[in-house]
C-alpha cells in the first residue's frame, strides 16, 4: 500500500502546474502543514526588507514617505490582495490587526444600517458566528455594547432562520478555524441582504487558499489577515474591504489622521477621505507592510482557481492516505467530504492530540492542534506537494499504530 501511494504522490507532483512555486519560498526538509497558522517565508522578502531598512529608512529617511511610496502602501498593497479575494481595485486598504478591522467593519456596518434604515424598524440585533475564532466573538460583544445592540450567537447554518427585520449586521467566518468547514458565502450573503442587514465576512482562513468572490456575491464588508495563506510574516498587517458603493457612507468608529481627507492640514474637525483610505487609522506599520508587499510577489502568474484545484487534490489525497495508513478507529475526520464545504485544511479528532502532534513535529511533520483533541493540517498549495502529504500521513500512521 505504501509503495502504491508513494508512486501516486510522485505522479501527482510530476503533473502539478504549481510545483515550480515551491522554489519561491525558504523551505527545508520539514513537511510544513501549518500554513493556516503562519505561512512560510517567501524568498524575496529578506533582501526587500534589508533595502527598506538600510536604504529607504537608513539613507532616505523621511523622504521615503514620498520617494519610496510609503504613504500610498496601504492602498497599493490592498490592490494586490484584491484579485485573490475577487475584488476590483480601490476597495481594500491594508493596515492594523484583524481584530481592529473586525471592530471597524462591524460598528461601521451598524452605522450603515442606521444611516439608511427605516425609522419604523428597530434593527437592534447583531448576529455573530457562534463557532467563530474567539476574538471575533469578543469584538462583536464589544461592538454590540457600543452600538446599543443585542448580540445573538448562532451557527452559520442557523443564520437564515435567525434573520429578521431586527437584524442590523451579521459577522461570519468564511472557513471554520477548527475544522476547515467552508461556509456558503454566496447564499448567506444573499439571505442577509434579503433581511435588509449588512454582511461582514472574516476571510482569515480562506484568502489565498480559494476563490472568495467578494464583488461577485455583493459582500458589504470583509476583513482578513495576511500571515496565513498570504505568507506576509508574523504579525503582518490585516486588511479591510469596503464595497465601492458603500464607501461614501462607511463611518469608521476609529477615525485617525491617516484617514482624513486632508491629513496634513491638521484640522480640528474630521472629514473622512474618499474611497478605501477612509478605512485607515494611524501611521502605517511600514516595515511589516513592505515585507507583505514583497511576499505577494509569489502570486505573480498564479491563479487562485489553480490554487483551489490543487488544495482540493491535496486534501483528498491526505484523506486517502489516512484511510490507508492510520489504524482504524484512531482518528475521526472533522473535515467535510464535499468539496464545496471544505477549506484548505484537514482536522482529525484524535486522543492525546497534543502529544501526538509533538511527536510528529519531532519527526519533521509540522501541523498544530486545538484543545482538547483536534489535529490540524493546513495545505498551502504554493509550496506543499503530494509527496509531503504521503510522508506526513505515513509518519502519523506509524505514531498511532
Amino acid at each position: 500500500m505504501s509503495d502504491r501511494l508513494a508512486l501516486t504522490a510522485k505522479e501527482l507532483d510530476a503533473s502539478d502546474e504549481l510545483a515550480g512555486t515551491r522554489a519561491r519560498f525558504v523551505l527545508d526538509d520539514v513537511v510544513y502543514l501549518d500554513g493556516n497558522s503562519l505561512g512560510a517565508l517567501p524568498a524575496a522578502v529578506p533582501d526587500r526588507v534589508e533595502d527598506v531598512v538600510r536604504r529607504q529608512w537608513g539613507e532616505l529617511r523621511i523622504r521615503s514617505w514620498d520617494e519610496s511610496g510609503w504613504w500610498t502602501a496601504p492602498e497599493r498593497i490592498g490592490d494586490r490582495i484584491a484579485p485573490l479575494v475577487g475584488a476590483a481595485a480601490g476597495q481594500i486598504v491594508v493596515g492594523d490587526s484583524t481584530s481592529v478591522n473586525v471592530f471597524k467593519a462591524l460598528v461601521g456596518a451598524v452605522r450603515l444600517v442606521d444611516g439608511a434604515g427605516d425609522a419604523r424598524v428597530a434593527r437592534d440585533e447583531i448576529l455573530v458566528d457562534a463557532t467563530t475564532f474567539p476574538t471575533d466573538g469578543y469584538i462583536a460583544e464589544s461592538a454590540a455594547r457600543l452600538t446599543g445592540r443585542t448580540l445573538i450567537p448562532v451557527t452559520p447554518g442557523e443564520v437564515p432562520a435567525a434573520l429578521s427585520e431586527r437584524t442590523a449586521a451579521v459577522l461570519l467566518n468564511h472557513a471554520d478555524y477548527r475544522t476547515g468547514r467552508l461556509h456558503d458565502l454566496p447564499s448567506l450573503t444573499a439571505a442577509v441582504h434579503a433581511a435588509g442587514a449588512v454582511a461582514v465576512w472574516d476571510l482569515c482562513h480562506s484568502a489565498g487558499a480559494l476563490p472568495v468572490g467578494l464583488d461577485e456575491h455583493g459582500v458589504d464588508l470583509a476583513v482578513g489577515c495576511t500571515y496565513k495563506y498570504l505568507n506576509g510574516g508574523p504579525g503582518s498587517p490585516a486588511y479591510l474591504y469596503v464595497r465601492r458603493d458603500l464607501q461614501d457612507r462607511f463611518d469608521s468608529p476609529l477615525p485617525g489622521w491617516n484617514s482624513h481627507a486632508e491629513p496634513f492640514a491638521m484640522r480640528e474637525t474630521y472629514e473622512p477621505a474618499r474611497g478605501a483610505p477612509r478605512g485607515r487609522v494611524g501611521t502605517p506599520d511600514i516595515l511589516s507592510m513592505l515585507a507583505l508587499e514583497a511576499a505577494l510577489d509569489v502570486w505573480d502568474g498564479v491563479s487562485i482557481e489553480a490554487v483551489r484545484a490543487k488544495s482540493l487534490a491535496l486534501t483528498d489525497f491526505f484523506l486517502e492516505c489516512v484511510a490507508a495508513y492510520v489504524p482504524e478507529g484512531r482518528v475521526e475526520s472533522l473535515t467535510p467530504v464535499r468539496h464545496e464545504e471544505r477549506g484548505s485544511q484537514v482536522a482529525l479528532r484524535c486522543e492525546n492530540a497534543g502529544d501526538v502532534m509533538r511527536r510528529l513535529i519531532e519527526r519533521g511533520v509540522v501541523g498544530d492542534f486545538r484543545r482538547p483533541d483536534v489535529l490540524r493540517f493546513g495545505f498551502t498549495p504554493l509550496y506543499v506537494g503530494f509527496a509531503d502529504v504521503e510522508r506526513a500521513v505515513r509518519i502519523l500512521g506509524e505514531e498511532l499504530r
